[in-house]
């Protein structure tokens, strides 16, 4: 695959440099290797692209639905052909290791399989009046042009869980990588879609930065979606400029999962399934179980079996097969993380395992007899850092649980499921899962978070809702009568 093309912007169908006079160099996180680099793209070119994505959108809507289908389906036959330098991208861009990407392109077949079945899910509505003679028609219609903005954490997946469905949906898009995703989350995604066969201008890719554009990608007018996957701050600051310019947030921000285990569990189980829910990339996910919440009776056994567990994940080059941690994307969340563990230390938790940071290379740490108020136990850990707060009964762990601003997903381990099952509906979290892991996302189920964890919903029927209006068309078959 060709890093140089991949290295520009892609507006209205052409591969070309941005107008700005600025360059993004893609770096490799691992080893500081230059991928490629980018001129960004201006104010100028944001414009460029949404002008072209709504142009190409009314040519869309007269492509057949079965035909729209076809070229989604082309893009999962894309993908499948070269998926081997895919996975090097991944690699490479995200310091990402090979089981993550082959993690990531799945989830990535999956939703653009299922956002393949929206053009032939148009449907309508016929629905009675009041009036005699009349009918009143609701039509399904595609909102127009989505803009997109990823994050760097699971980009290829993340910006595809919008654009694929958005496109299915009927409508045009423009995509914001971020700075530090540019390729995964961008420029690789129009490669897949110009292949697949999608009108030239269809699908956009802006590679930019804030600095550069400020908030020309939201205010812009064309737009009526703003599909933002990143931090709880920054999602709040814009989904309040999206609703000052009339344009629909979609939000899926920052989580702060919690991991419960009961007395009853099979703490073996819980041992893999929190190990996976932690550290699984590196920890950078929004769903990765932040709080580990375990009942007094058993805290001891399971902080020994997870100790030992832990302590045998390696850290090093992404690219080796062997390796379950690779680098945290930059230096700036390295530091962020230093700074969380001296604070929590400095509060009074416990460093069971305290794993050296070198760089971006952050090794495992985890902190025990942790309180709810700490700072480690409230902000969000974007990194393979964990902490393990006890409890003593089912109340005081679904009060831990919900002693958090954010509300994205959660797990619960119990042999009891019915009780698990109940104990779920009380905590405060769009999504949550009994005897399973905090990461879980599928193509027809509701994704999404409450609290400050995010607005909407995602996934198969829910996207098709967010990505299209309701438009009411009526049909008068006689004459009404009027009052004067």
């Amino acid at each position: 695959m060709d890093y140089l093309q991949l290295g520009k912007q892609f507006i209205d169908g052409e591969w070309r440099d941005g107008s700005s006079s600025i360059t993004l160099p893609d770096i490799n996180p691992y080893n500081d290797e230059v991928i490629t680099a980018f001129q960004i793209a201006s104010v100028a070119d944001i414009d460029a692209a949404y002008q072209a994505a709504c142009k190409a959108q009314l040519e869309w809507d007269k492509v057949n639905p079965y035909n729209k289908r076809d070229i989604l389906e082309n893009a999962v036959k894309y993908i499948e052909v070269n998926e081997e330098e895919i996975t090097s991208i991944i690699v490479q861009e995200l310091g990402g290791t090979r089981l993550k990407a082959a993690f990531e392109i799945g989830l990535v077949k999956n939703i653009i399989k299922e956002a393949a079945t929206f053009p032939l899910r148009m449907e309508g509505k016929i629905l009675p009046s009041v009036e005699n003679g009349k009918e009143n028609r609701l039509y399904r219609m595609p909102a127009g042009v989505v803009g997109v903005i990823s994050p760097f954490n699971f980009p290829f997946f993340l910006s595809m869980k919008s654009v694929a469905p958005a496109l299915g949906a009927g409508n045009g898009v423009v995509l914001k990588p971020h700075e530090d995703s540019p390729i995964t989350g961008g420029t690789l995604i129009g490669k897949i879609f110009e292949e697949a066969g999608v009108p030239k201008g269809l699908l956009n890719v802006v590679v930019t930065d804030i600095k550069e554009i400020g908030d020309a990608f939201v205010e812009h007018p064309i737009p009526r979606i703003i599909s933002f996957t990143g931090s709880t701050k920054v999602g709040s600051y814009i989904g309040q400029l999206a609703v000052k310019n009339f344009k629909k947030p979609l939000l899926e921000l920052g989580g702060n999962s919690a991991f419960i285990i009961m007395e009853d569990a099979d703490i073996d189980y819980a041992v893999q399934a929190a190990t996976f829910s932690r550290f699984t990339h590196q920890g950078q996910i929004c769903m990765s179980a932040n709080r580990i919440l375990v009942q007094k009776t058993i805290y001891q056994e399971f902080i020994d079996k997870f100790g030992a567990k832990v302590s045998t994940l390696t850290t090093g080059d992404p690219s080796d097969p062997q390796t379950i941690l690779g680098p945290v994307i930059n230096n700036r969340q390295a530091e962020t993380l230093q700074q969380l563990i001296a604070q929590g230390i400095e509060q009074g938790a416990v460093p069971l395992l305290k794993g050296q940071i070198t760089g971006r290379m952050v090794e495992p740490t985890i902190l025990i007899d942790v309180k709810p108020d700490m700072v480690v136990a409230q902000e969000e850990l974007f990194g393979p850092v964990v902490c393990i707060i006890p409890f003593e009964t089912e109340a005081e762990a679904i009060e831990i649980a919900n002693h958090s601003r954010f509300g994205l997903s959660g797990a619960i381990h119990t042999s009891n499921l019915e009780r698990g099952v109940e104990m779920a509906k009380k905590i405060h979290t769009g999504m949550i899962h009994v005897n399973d892991v905090t990461i879980n996302d599928e193509p027809i189920v509701a994704f999404g978070g409450e609290k400050q964890s995010g607005l909407g919903r995602l996934n198969g029927a829910w996207s098709l809702d967010e990505f299209t209006t309701m438009k009411w068309i009526s049909v008068h078959y006689g004459q009404r009568k009027f009052p004067y």
